[in-house]
């Protein structure tokens, strides 16, 4: 992509409407800026991304409960899904509305964060695929985009509500979930679950990297902050389990949780 820069195609990757072209496009950008031939520019951020004309979106409170058996399980891949279809485009907003005055690295991190995403995404429309279902089939929830549209404004806010929160709920749970799929006997989709856990520790770590570069900019104690912000987002604090050895492995030490731990324990 020689003759765009990342943050208009970023903000074309959001308004496109169709999955598979949100992927394509993402590998195509995340090629294109590894390559070295773009600038940043200066596209503006959307309010909405587009999105398929299904699923229907409810709000959480609407959703149906989840049956068990084969059933369950294609419900909680879709639902997946749709969270993984909501990464890629968190990913290319926290570029196009906060990337102008941040480090290259910065960049390069939520590029691939990106990536990874839509890779994620495709890896689950497959499952579906394979299970004759597909993304679209069921309802699903608008709460993440929602989340982070309290935050367009305060780069430190966006970095406590989707990466040091909801990504950090994906690494306190998706181990017991693959292991209740592959206890099922559906290995391939638990193979998915288990490249998608790996990632999403990664995803932590860069989360938490650039907010504590903000803390430090602006002389924070990113303990502190961090709790201070989400008291002002996160409407009930947090609840455990918490997978603290992951958390650690990804530069969140115990120290960030300790309020919440307490009550807990």
């Amino acid at each position: 992509m020689p003759n765009s820069s990342l943050s208009a195609a970023a903000v074309d990757i959001i308004a496109a409407a169709d999955p598979d072209a949100k992927v394509a496009k993402t590998a195509a950008l995340a090629a294109g800026w590894r390559a070295g031939n773009m600038v940043f520019g200066n596209a503006s951020p959307l309010q909405r991304p587009g999105r398929p004309a299904r699923p229907e979106l409810l709000s959480p409170g609407a959703m149906p409960r989840r049956s068990t058996g084969p059933k369950g399980r294609i419900a909680l891949i879709h639902a997946l899904a749709h969270i993984e279809l909501n990464a890629i485009d968190l990913a290319w907003d926290i570029i196009a509305r906060f990337g102008q005055d941040m480090p290259r690295a910065f960049l390069d991190d939520w590029v691939g964060v990106a990536d990874e995403e839509a890779r994620h995404y495709a890896m689950l429309a497959r499952r579906l695929n394979a299970m004759g279902a597909s993304y679209g089939d069921l309802a699903a929830h608008d709460g993440l985009w929602e989340a982070a549209m309290q935050t367009m404004d305060d780069l430190a806010a966006r970095l406590v509500l989707v990466p040091l929160t909801l990504e950090a709920r994906g690494v306190d749970v998706t181990p017991q979930t693959a292991a209740k799929v592959r206890r099922a006997g559906d290995e391939d989709t638990a193979a998915v679950l288990d490249t998608i856990y790996t990632d999403e520790i990664s995803h932590l770590a860069i989360g938490i990297r650039w907010f504590e570069f903000l803390c430090a900019r602006d002389s924070r104690d990113p303990h502190v902050a961090y709790r201070e912000i989400l008291s002002a987002h996160f409407a009930g604090g947090l609840k455990g389990p918490f997978n603290l050895p992951a958390r650690a492995q990804a530069g969140m030490p115990s120290g960030y949780l300790e309020p919440w731990l307490a009550v807990t324990a």
